[in-house]
């Protein structure tokens, strides 16, 4: 008798010792499942300091942004290219930005226009150019854009605006410095490029 109930108690103590260790393991995968889900999550959210308050902004992937990002590239590459003033030194810099941001379509083209003389006329000249974009359009199953702008020529004696328009592609590639959007301006050509006005300056 003595050993039968010694036996139950055992059984019993086994069941309640294993009922125990399962319920331990439960709570210890559960937990880091939960602490897995807010490392997660955490990631996900970045604090910006406003001052001392404390602001949070929700990270996004560059899928979600990539019509945004795509459009402030091309029109970053754009500003780069065409904005020009009578500074060999000026010209130089922004063309070094420019670079970063396209492949060697957008060299090809710029040492045609230093081989004809282009940039030199600039400065002989006292040229300024500036371009303003319209509008771009952007394909993001097919990675092409369109841009259209019109580009401010200002001379000594007189306003030539000019209509651009440019077309290409875009490639992904890894975010640095010189080109933080992470996108490359691949198989770039011009389109079209002809003057729509031009007005006299007034010389007082």
């Amino acid at each position: 008798m003595v050993i039968k109930n010694l036996e139950n108690k055992v059984k019993l103590v086994t069941i309640i010792c294993g009922f125990f260790l399962l319920g331990c393991i439960l709570i210890s995968v559960s937990s880091l499942w939960t602490a897995r889900s807010m490392v997660v999550d955490a990631q996900q959210k970045v604090y910006v300091l406003d001052g001392n308050v404390p602001i949070l902004v929700q990270r996004t992937t560059m899928e979600e942004t990539l019509d945004v990002e795509a459009k402030s590239h091309v029109e970053m590459f754009h500003h780069y290219f065409f904005t020009l003033a009578p500074d060999d030194k000026y010209i130089k810099y922004t063309m070094e930005k420019a670079m970063y941001l396209v492949d060697e379509t957008g060299l090809a083209q710029y040492n045609t226009l230093k081989e004809k003389g282009f940039y030199n006329n600039i400065m002989g000249t006292s040229a300024v150019f500036s371009i303003f974009c319209d509008s771009i359009q952007f394909d993001k199953g097919k990675m092409e854009f369109t841009y259209y702008g019109r580009q401010r020529i200002e001379r000594r004696t007189s306003i030539l605006t000019r209509e651009l328009v440019t077309a290409g592609q875009l490639k992904q590639v890894p975010r640095t410095d010189n080109n933080p959007h992470g996108l490359l301006v691949v198989n770039w050509r011009t389109l079209l490029n002809k003057d729509i006005e031009q007005k006299t300056k007034n010389n007082y």
